[in-house]
């Protein structure tokens, strides 16, 4: 397998994401790749909040809401897929299944020993994020959903059909231009770079290029009973708290396809909705972390 890994000096102007890299070398099924993750707070703190990016994006995609959640005397961790951000990225477009992430996520779980998890998450990393509760229940104690979805065979939406086709015409994928038309007056030219920084060139964009063809949008996709257990598990298993919130922008993953998951989310309150926000959502994510932790009882700091 050939693997590229993103130059550090790609890196070295993130005025916004002061955190410090941290890299897991030894997931079981993952020899001679790297995956980088942000770990930040007590590692012995009550609450944990696992912060999960989509596509084409990485960790430093929360870094609005990191702070709130630090405040709160939390512990913070944001994995990046392999193919994004500071992990380790095959070159072979092959290599991306939606069980190779899936996986990935399951063994650094289970290597960090992460418990009383808040999962964080937003497109791919809700179409990932929200099976692995009913495969470690245990762990997880609470849902903080937003644009995203758990896609069963069926087409999702005119706007994402349309993202397919384009994903699937251009190997160079505009990555820092497709953050920014989807986050109007969000972005400054730091966060655009941040972006743009995991990628050299084309050739280290293959996870990029494959997300949005693994959507399970088909009969027989890998991801479709795996969606399908989830969405069993959450509207009759599911026992924690949850909130939502829905950027009102987006084409993709808008308020018609986040109202149809808040309903198969048992105890799933009203959504907070964000006018403004498109695709997104965590570039608006301050709003969000206050206010989710408010509806959580966690405003006023840890727990004992």
């Amino acid at each position: 397998m050939k693997i590229l890994r993103t130059p550090d000096e790609r890196f070295a102007k993130l005025p916004f994401f002061p955190w410090a890299p941290r890299y897991v070398e030894d997931l079981p099924g993952y020899a001679g790749l790297r995956l980088h993750h942000l770990d930040e707070g007590p590692r012995d703190a009550r609450e944990t909040f696992l912060c999960l990016h989509g596509e084409p994006t990485w960790a430093y995609l929360y870094r609005k809401m990191i702070p709130v959640f630090l405040a709160a005397g939390a512990r913070v961790v944001a994995p990046d897929f392999f193919g994004f951000g500071r992990s380790d990225k095959p070159a072979d477009d092959a290599v991306y299944t939606y069980s190779f992430h899936r996986n990935t996520l399951l063994r650094l779980i289970e290597r960090l020993d992460l418990r009383r998890v808040t999962l964080v998450c937003q497109d791919w990393g809700g179409l990932l994020g929200l099976t692995l509760p009913m495969e470690m229940p245990e762990r997880f104690e609470r849902l903080l959903v937003m644009n995203t979805g758990l896609p069963v065979g069926k087409p999702v939406s005119d706007g994402f059909a349309a993202w397919k086709a384009f994903a699937a015409t251009y190997h160079d994928i505009p990555v820092a231009g497709l953050v920014a038309l989807s986050s109007p007056g969000a972005l400054n030219p730091y966060d655009a770079a941040a972006y743009d920084a995991p990628f050299p060139d084309a050739s280290y964009k293959a996870g990029v290029r494959r997300f949005p063809q693994l959507v399970a949008v088909e009969p027989g996709m890998e991801g479709v009973a795996y969606s399908e257990r989830a969405r069993k598990f959450l509207g009759n298993d599911w026992r924690g708290a949850s909130f939502m919130a829905i950027g009102l922008r987006d084409p993709v993953l808008g308020k018609p396809i986040m109202e149809e998951l808040r309903a198969t989310i048992r105890g799933c309150p009203p959504p907070l909705e964000l006018p403004e926000a498109g695709h997104f959502v965590q570039e608006w994510g301050e709003e969000v972390a206050r206010k989710a932790l408010a509806a959580f009882g966690l405003a006023g700091g840890p727990r004992s």
